[in-house]
């Protein structure tokens, strides 16, 4: 099947201070020439981002835009993303600053060159640059992976990287069941245990991770959710 259209789903909660310049930048993006569909949901959010979001969707007729009464999670907000999106790939992009749309043209290429059926962006594997942050969090993560690896059989460096692209007939099979975090854990065990077995693909992707002043959002509790959610959905699902 010929690959025309690139849908970005983008999660959105409390994101007024950079939800704007985000989307600058994904409209700008090099997409390998596909065409651009950008859904925007927004989950609840207490600051102005539905302003700016109902502003957006008003000045580019390339955005979908959704909005959730009350906040549920990342998850939630994907959930209904997925739903709304009709591109040929769908590609996973947060409303803060840390993830670069620069870097689709390595996330969609396995795909385009028909080796690869889902790709995820690894911050371990060496992109452009990557802000230094906190040590923990990134020992979390690399065992969260481990974690995640021994259950699905695959050798990822980086289970909970936001960036993930899916050909569209892959993710339209699963159903997205946990509203917070938990997705990440959620969607690559799913992934793995489709028959036949997606091809996956990782790429090194630049980083420039926010603090908690800066507004990050995730914290120890999503950690333990996510260990849960890896041995829920790989044994019990």
């Amino acid at each position: 099947m010929a690959i025309e259209t690139l849908s970005v789903v983008i999660p959105c909660y409390n994101e007024e201070a950079t939800l704007a310049a985000l989307v600058d930048r994904v409209l700008a993006a090099d997409r390998c020439g596909l065409g651009l569909e950008v859904v925007i949901v927004d989950d609840g959010s207490k600051d102005r981002s539905v302003d700016v979001i109902k502003a957006l969707a008003a000045a580019h007729p390339e955005i979908v835009a959704d909005f959730h009464a009350l906040n549920q999670g990342k998850g939630a907000a994907l959930r209904t993303g997925f739903a709304k999106s009709s591109g040929d790939v769908v590609l996973v992009q947060d409303a803060d600053l840390e993830y670069s749309p620069s870097d689709y043209p390595k996330l969609l290429k396995p795909i385009l060159d028909g080796r690869a059926d889902v790709v995820f962006g690894s911050r371990f594997k060496g992109g452009d640059e990557s802000r230094v942050l906190y040590f923990w969090h990134s020992i979390g993560n690399r065992v969260l992976t481990l974690a995640s690896n021994m259950f699905t059989d695959l050798n990822l460096t980086d289970m909970e990287t936001c960036y993930k692209a899916f050909r569209r007939e892959i993710i339209k099979q699963v159903a997205i069941e946990e509203n917070r975090f938990g997705f990440e854990p959620e969607i690559t065990a799913k992934v793995s245990r489709l028959r036949p077995r997606p091809r996956i693909y990782e790429v090194g992707i630049s980083y420039s991770g926010r603090t908690y002043d800066e507004g990050k959002k995730i914290g120890w509790r999503d950690g333990v959710r996510a260990l849960y959610c890896i041995v829920r959905y790989n044994l019990f699902a």
